[in-house]
């Protein structure tokens, strides 16, 4: 790889000022299911093919694979890939509901190197690279240091849909019970790019995901480590793009965290 990794990082983070942009200036014309409860919209694609087609120009030797149509056209070798979520929080942004996100990440050997994460009706842009640091806009952020479970405000992702969904979700409910009667206040944002940034910025204390999609997570991940948290999974593992699910937190309270999980 010719360029450093704070030249990757500003391309990623003018990737996705592209869908950024778009998202605030459009609204959807049509919905597609993809599964139960599951969708994308008009949008979804007009923002994949357009950051596609800009890191195809920039970085036409680095894989692409987007949310909604995978990778696509000329397949190319290499173990570089550029991951994206074009819209995180589809539900919320087909109701209007101001939280959604533009995430990327850029992938080698399983690990992201390079982050970024746009809330585009925030004002707020988040980015990472390893070892260098994670930032807010253009400010250097660092992640809780809350060391009370009853003071912490903690986020859940959202509950499941499609195949085996009222399985899952009693045993998220089984969990989100617990957490209630622990922690000073549970949130549900619908949006894991919002769950992972907020806990880099320390806006909340902690994050549970009950999954680990790799466009929806490695993202945020990457950023709340840079951030100083502790990412895992319910088990107490570090996290990798194998992990079932995703825990990211204040160090102080992750143990007991895990507890209750």
């Amino acid at each position: 790889m010719k360029r450093s990794l704070d030249q990757l990082a500003e391309i990623a983070r003018e990737a996705i000022r592209i869908g950024s942009n778009t998202i605030k200036n459009t609204r959807p014309e049509s919905v597609t299911q993809k599964s139960d409860r599951d969708s994308f919209t008009d949008v979804d694609l007009k923002i994949e093919r357009s950051i596609r087609n800009y890191l195809s120009e920039i970085t036409p030797e680095i894989r692409f694979a987007g949310e909604e149509e995978g990778e696509v056209g000329e397949q190319r070798s290499g173990r570089f890939m550029w991951t994206l979520d074009p819209i995180d929080g589809t539900a919320n942004f087909v109701h209007g509901i101001p939280l959604c996100a533009v995430q990327i990440a850029l992938m080698h050997n399983g690990e992201a190197l390079v982050a970024a994460i746009e809330l585009p009706y925030m004002g707020m842009h988040y980015w990472a690279a390893k070892e260098h640091g994670a930032y807010a806009n253009e400010s250097r952020i660092q992640c809780s240091t809350t060391d009370d479970l009853s003071k912490s405000i903690v986020s859940i992702g959202d509950y499941a849909t499609g195949e085996h969904a009222e399985q899952k979700n009693l045993y998220r409910i089984s969990k989100t019970a617990a957490l209630a009667n622990r922690v000073e206040r549970i949130r549900m944002f619908g949006s894991a790019a919002h769950d992972l940034a907020w806990v880099a910025e320390g806006r909340i204390d902690a994050a549970v995901i009950m999954s680990n999609k790799v466009h929806d997570i490695a993202g945020g991940v990457l950023i709340a480590r840079e951030a100083g948290a502790c990412v895992t999974d319910t088990k107490g593992s570090s996290h990798t793009p194998e992990s079932l699910d995703t825990v990211a937190s204040s160090p102080r309270i992750l143990n007991d965290l895990l507890n209750l999980l």
